[in-house]
Order: structure tokens, then sequence, then C-alpha cells
């Protein structure tokens, strides 16, 4: 077992993600500036709370259902695709890209190599 498999790092990626729902769900300024720097839809906005819900959940599922985590892992490995995506087109090179494109990489990393399970 390795950090990409351990079920403790998609607890802890897990729990960012909730971090981070309540973030987008409140707002703060500095997500809403991203959001307008990428050129996001403000009617696509509330959604992106339950999305990240629905990840968190997914991701802590990893102690009973590993397959599910998986594919969490790879529903946010395309959701990172599309928001390296959203910065691009938009010219916009801040630190959001290179936080999106670290995520990328992650999740992509970690939906190859899938949760260590370990039976008791």
């Amino acid at each position: 077992m390795n950090a990409l498999t351990s079920p403790r790092t998609y607890a802890v990626l897990g729990a960012l993600q909730v971090g981070d729902a309540v973030a987008c769900a409140v707002p703060i300024a500095p997500i809403e500036k991203a959001f307008d720097d990428v050129g996001l839809a403000p009617e696509l906005r509330p959604i992106i709370p339950f999305v990240k819900v629905a990840s968190a959940i997914g991701l802590l599922s990893v102690y009973r259902f590993p397959a599910l985590a998986r594919l969490t892992t790879f529903m946010l490995t395309v959701y990172f695709v599309l928001a390296v995506g959203f910065h691009i087109k938009a010219r916009d090179f801040s630190p959001g890209l290179v936080a999106a494109s670290s995520f990328l990489a992650l999740y992509a990393a970690m939906t190859a190599r899938g949760p260590s399970v370990t039976r008791r």
C-alpha cells in the first residue's frame, strides 16, 4: 500500500471535498472570482456544491465500496480535465490552473492504481 492507494488518502480527500463544497455553497469571494475568471455560467454555479458533496461521499465510500471510490476518482479526473480546459480556454494561467492540473494528475493516478482493499 502506498499513499495513492491508501484508504486514508481517500478519506482525507473526501474531507477536503466537503470543505470545498461548503466554500462553494456560501460562496466565498475567491471562489466566485475563480468562477468569473474561467467564465463559468452563473446558472451552473449552484450545481458545483452538490457535485463536490457527491464526490466526497464517493471518496469516503472506500472502506465499504472500494469500486465506487475508484469510479469517483475517475469522475473527478473527468471533472478536472474540464476544469483545466476551462482555465486554458479562458487563458487563465493563474494558480487555479496549477491546482486543477495537480488534482487532475492525482486523481488520474489514483484511478489507475485503485484503492488498497484489506480484508479482515
